[in-house]
């Protein structure tokens, strides 16, 4: 196969390996390195393997990060989106993007992963305690908890 490599540059194996990781899902470069670096040869150059991926367009950091918004922004809050995209090692400016052009759905996400668990306003202090730290574990913000509590959002059908 032409791949654009010698063969003293990358081995094919550890392409392969990369192409069936990228056919999967969409990766980060570090989680793609991260992946990939028990399995390269000594001296091998995994940089120039990930350099080339991303040049032809097979691996690219913006598509990884709005995939990974878009899925987990269905269940989680934009706290916990940004550190799953931390741990796979996005940059801060890239998170902060991504999370303000996801931001017009998260008071619905909220909503939606408070009525899939509770459906109804708390009745007392115990149960509100327990609705909002249920709701901070999945990464949405104490404001936007509190201000649906305080609104209301049970009394909706």
């Amino acid at each position: 196969m032409a791949w654009g490599f010698t063969v003293a540059a990358v081995d094919e194996p550890l392409r392969a390996r990369a192409l069936r990781l990228l056919a999967r899902r969409e990766h980060s470069r570090a989680e793609l390195r991260r992946k990939l670096a028990p399995h390269a040869q000594e001296g091998l150059d995994l940089e120039a393997l990930l350099d080339d991926f991303t040049k032809r367009g097979w691996l690219s950091e913006e598509r990884f990060v709005e995939q990974a918004v878009r899925a987990k922004s269905r269940r989680f809050g934009p706290l916990k989106i940004a550190h799953h995209l931390r741990e796979k090692g996005i940059e801060p400016e890239a998170i902060a993007q991504a999370l303000l052009r996801s931001r017009a759905g998260e008071g619905e996400a909220l909503e939606a992963a408070w009525r899939s668990r509770f459906g109804c306003l708390p009745r007392d202090a115990r149960e509100k305690s327990r609705q909002v730290r249920f709701l901070q574990g999945r990464g949405f913000a104490l404001e936007s908890i509190l201000k649906l509590l305080r609104d209301g959002a049970g009394r909706k059908p």
